[in-house]
């Protein structure tokens, strides 16, 4: 299920607007949460604070959804019976540490891949398939290293042509590990 947020129940209109209610509601308590949050990650709050004030905005927002699980507009019920289906991933930003609100460098990571397959139309092979696939996790490593994906293929490319193995993907070791062990 794909959810849109709560603008898409925002604008639904249930049995005495009840939906739009719940929308509106839910989308004032993502704007605060994602305040609060901006404020963490920034460092004006520490995490404890954020902690704190997520305790009441974590109760309503679990009230509005029951709300709306119950609304008896059928879409934006099943949407708040399936985010309430997710509660406990829902706060792990808030419970753990290098957790993310969103998945927006997940969403990065992937976009390299559909693009190449909206512009080359896919494979014809399934050694074609493998190749790809082996190829975009090569680069997604190497970009999430900071590393140039050229500099890594031609020599993998030149061991391959002589039998050697290519070379690691594991992240290099910083210059500063490598004064440390001399």
């Amino acid at each position: 299920m794909r959810f849109r947020g709560p603008e898409g129940l925002r604008d639904t209109y249930g049995e005495g607007r009840g939906a739009q209610r719940v929308g509106l509601a839910l989308l004032a308590e993502t704007q605060a949460m994602f305040a609060a949050w901006h404020w963490v990650r920034d460092g004006t709050r520490s995490r404890a604070q954020f902690q704190t004030a997520m305790r009441p905005r974590r109760r309503r927002v679990e009230q509005w959804l029951r709300r709306g699980a119950a609304c008896g507009h059928a879409k934006t019920a099943a949407t708040c019976r399936d985010i309430l289906g997710l509660a406990p991933a829902l706060w792990l930003f808030v419970d753990v540490p290098g957790v993310e609100p969103t998945n927006n460098a997940a969403e990065r990571a992937l976009r390299p891949a559909v693009l190449w397959r909206k512009g080359c139309l896919g494979t014809h092979s399934s050694q074609g398939s493998r190749f790809v696939e082996r190829m975009l996790t090569v680069a997604a490593t190497l970009w999430q290293q900071h590393r140039n994906v050229v500099d890594y293929v031609t020599p993998a490319c030149v061991a391959a042509l002589h039998g050697d193995s290519a070379p690691s993907l594991l992240p290099l070791p910083s210059p500063a590990i490598n004064l440390a062990r001399a």
